[in-house]
């Protein structure tokens, strides 16, 4: 694969640079993960009248580490019967797929280490730990193959709700990818490239010149499916507690079950990045709050999966079904062609 520069004139990446990044976003988007679950329980219980988490330190705040210490010292079981090997894999891969797409989307602004540092001093650390010309492809495939954490979790554990929950899993993320794909064709044809940077640069003339004044049907058909390969309310039926306790995740517990969660937080920031940038704009490069703006469209699109939880129903796989192939698709071809004869004419 062919890789881009962001800016002709920024330094050389090196191999010790992109090792950085990717421990950064290692550490950073784990972070992120165990500080969101204390935002969406405080987002949630403000939405229901609720105090959420009060008790262990200032207005909850260490329920976060009390949550990591938990993880970490609680039992690791695995179920008679399971096949143990991919029963132990299957986490893995949810958490190492979530993480692998991020390495090909912008996520915080390149930065060189000061050279009084011993041994990592000027070192030049780039915004995108891999600048691929085909980023938009990767990303999307990366979150596909996430699907077969929870599916070979669900078939490996030997537990009928664990089976029906990885059931839904192929049916959902497999028919949502299609409406994704679908969704963010239109833009690609409209930019001429699958790169990440070049949509930001097709957006820099300012607020006008967003995608989504072209392309707000593609933006709704992305979001929607967007909260569907993440597994967000309405669509959480993979683990429905009310229909499949807890569907792939039944058998789970300790750090294996905290996997799937931080893989699910991780594709959560990958969403609202791929639409930050694909849709509203990206970042600015060179503006003094390039990288404050984008950070505020992320956390934007992260409150509305939490605002959406609280005020919207669960939806039955029926209807699921009905939503993806009867209407979004149709919708998705539709404003393909449409896009197209503009092009055209």
């Amino acid at each position: 694969m062919e890789e881009t520069t962001l800016i002709q004139n920024l330094p050389e990446v090196t191999a010790l640079g992109v090792i950085i990044k990717a421990i950064i976003i290692l550490a950073v988007i784990s972070a992120i993960a165990g500080f969101g679950t204390y935002i969406e329980r405080k987002v949630l219980a403000f939405m229901q009248r609720r105090l959420g988490p009060m008790h262990v330190g200032p207005y909850g705040l260490l329920q976060i580490a009390a949550d990591g210490i938990k993880l970490f010292t609680k039992e690791d079981i695995i179920p008679q019967n399971a096949n143990k090997l991919i029963f132990m894999v299957a986490p893995v891969i949810t958490a190492a797929t979530a993480f692998i797409a991020l390495s090909a989307v912008p996520v915080f602004p390149d930065f060189t280490i000061p050279e009084f540092i011993p041994v990592l001093g000027g070192t030049f650390v780039p915004s995108i730990a891999s600048d691929l010309n085909i980023g938009v492809l990767f990303v999307l495939g990366m979150m596909a193959a996430g699907l077969y954490g929870p599916l070979l979790a669900g078939m490996s554990q030997a537990n009928k709700w664990g089976i029906i929950g990885s059931a839904r899993t192929a049916i959902q993320f497999l028919s949502y990818e299609v409406v994704t794909g679908l969704s963010i064709l239109a833009p690609i044809m409209l930019v001429g490239s699958l790169s990440f940077v070049d949509f930001n640069e097709a957006q820099s003339g300012g607020i006008g010149s967003w995608l989504i004044w072209q392309q707000p049907v593609a933006f709704v058909l992305f979001l929607i499916a967007g909260f569907a390969e993440t597994n967000r309310t309405p669509f959480d039926l993979l683990e429905h507690e009310a229909e499949v306790v807890s569907g792939y995740a039944t058998e789970y517990s300790g750090m294996r079950w905290g996997m799937f969660f931080i893989g699910e937080y991780a594709n959560m920031i990958t969403v609202a990045i791929i639409a930050s940038i694909v849709f509203l704009g990206g970042f600015d490069v060179e503006g003094a709050f390039g990288w404050l703006f984008i950070i505020l469209k992320i956390a934007f699109f992260f409150f509305l999966m939490l605002w959406v939880r609280a005020s919207w129903p669960h939806i039955r796989p029926d209807q699921l079904m009905w939503l993806c192939w009867k209407v979004l698709m149709p919708i998705a071809v539709i404003n393909i062609l449409i896009t197209a004869i503009v092009m055209m004419v």
